[in-house]
């Protein structure tokens, strides 16, 4: 399967008459974007914003955030099951990518499990979204919608802009192209066979009530463990749905700039053969938890693995699913590698995992979420500074009456982020 992902690099994002991309700016009809999102019944009012790098912009509640793309050649479009058609498969052809830039969603859904974007200052230091030139929308529901309709209209209102941004900008001359392939399983190259089998174990959020990873449309708590082609994820067919804590968030952006794919990719015919993606899910009962884990573990028996890349999303709960995917596969000759954050608590001396094994013995670390950072008021606030005294990381009296807020790396959207999609790092001492 090849892909090729067209990048036009956005270097600003301003209001303008017409949407559009011209010289790397990324234009946007402020009108035209309210009143396709007015469509939808379930809102009482739509704002929509703009946030360059530098600025002192606070965003705050962050729900998602997407990579604005859209197909010019290929089958359906991206986030099949939202936009596209999921009768076939994406992944292959083009993609247009608008580089630099994201659709932010903003809005009170679960209120303890929405997270802080600065776009300067030390807390922008910890996001990698005050970088991009980001399009927020502030989403307001009616009275009396029920949660989880209220996440669900604000899940489809961000990729319906993201994708109208991009379609907007088909004919734009990409400044890059970047180009994924990855043969059949079952016909691999002669010069890749001395080299060790890897493939890479994606644990996706499916504990339910708003803690939901989608595939192709499908709520992943109704999956078994299954193979995905790398590409089809760089594509939209992983869109995020969950309101866990910010710093650990897999959004929708980051399931499309994976970087452990990515990672893999480069090395792929070097010092390895990456034989794709195997998908699960993070489930709330043992019975269910043993049951991807053991069904994981067939499929990488199956495709003769010699090695796994395994993350996942969420702390506590999740950290059972981590490691009896590592245990399991330990036992059945694979050898493993966890990619993970902490909560070591503040002083970084408390058990960082709620769960462990002696085969956990590789352990990528993305972060301590516990640590405490002090954010500085900013000049512009979009959303709602409240939120500060209840988001996880943050506490009653966090937001202070100058507009400061003291909360823990936890309420920073991506700050641990569990596929590495982070500011931070870690060394072995």
């Amino acid at each position: 399967m090849r892909l090729e992902l067209h990048k036009v690099k956005i270097e600003d994002v301003q209001w303008g008459d017409a949407t559009k991309v011209e010289n790397n700016v990324l234009y946007i009809n402020r009108e035209e974007v309210t009143d396709m999102l007015l469509e939808d019944d379930r809102f009482e009012s739509v704002e929509v914003d703009l946030a360059r790098p530098g600025e002192r912009v606070r965003i705050i509640p962050v729900k998602d955030v997407i990579e604005p793309r859209c197909k010019i050649e290929g089958e359906g479009d991206v986030f099949p099951g939202f936009i596209g058609d999921v009768e076939g498969n994406v992944g292959r052809g083009k993609t247009l990518v608008l580089s630099g830039s994201a659709v932010v969603t903003c809005g009170k859904i679960v209120g303890f499990q929405e997270g802080i974007i600065d776009m300067s200052g030390p807390g922008a230091d910890y996001t990698p979204f005050s970088k991009t030139n980001n399009v927020v929308l502030v989403l307001t529901p009616k009275e009396g919608i029920e949660r989880h309709d209220y996440e669900a209209a604000c899940r489809v209102a961000g990729l319906k802009v993201a994708h109208f941004l991009a379609v907007n900008a088909k004919g734009t001359s990409p400044d890059e192209v970047s180009l994924y392939e990855l043969g059949e399983m079952t016909k691999r190259p002669k010069e890749l066979e001395s080299l060790p089998k890897v493939a890479y174990l994606y644990m996706l959020q499916s504990q339910g009530l708003l803690h939901d990873t989608y595939v192709y449309g499908v709520d992943a708590k109704r999956i078994l463990p299954t193979l995905i082609h790398p590409n089809e994820v760089f594509d939209g067919a992983i869109v995020s749905g969950n309101c866990v804590s910010a710093c650990d968030k897999n959004s929708t952006y980051v399931h499309q700039n994976n970087p452990v794919i990515e990672a893999l990719y480069k090395r792929h015919g070097r010092d390895i053969d990456f034989v794709g993606c195997i998908i699960t899910n993070e489930n709330v009962t043992l019975e269910d938890k043993k049951r991807s884990s053991s069904y994981a573990v067939k499929l990488a028996k199956m495709l003769g693995v010699d090695g796994l890349i395994i993350t996942e999303e969420g702390f506590g709960n999740p950290d059972t699913d981590l490691i009896m995917n590592c245990r399991k596969a330990e036992r059945a000759g694979i050898k493993t590698v966890l990619i993970t954050d902490e909560y070591a608590g503040r002083d970084g001396v408390s058990q960082s995992l709620a769960d462990a094994a002696p085969e956990a013995n590789a352990v990528v670390s993305a972060g301590n979420a516990n640590p405490t950072v002090q954010l500085p008021p900013m000049e512009k606030l979009i959303g709602f500074s409240e939120s500060a005294n209840v988001i996880a990381g943050g506490f009653s009296g966090s937001l202070k009456e100058d507009g400061s807020i003291e909360v823990e790396l936890q309420a920073i959207t991506g700050a641990t982020n569990e596929l590495g999609f982070t500011c931070l790092s870690a060394e072995t001492r």
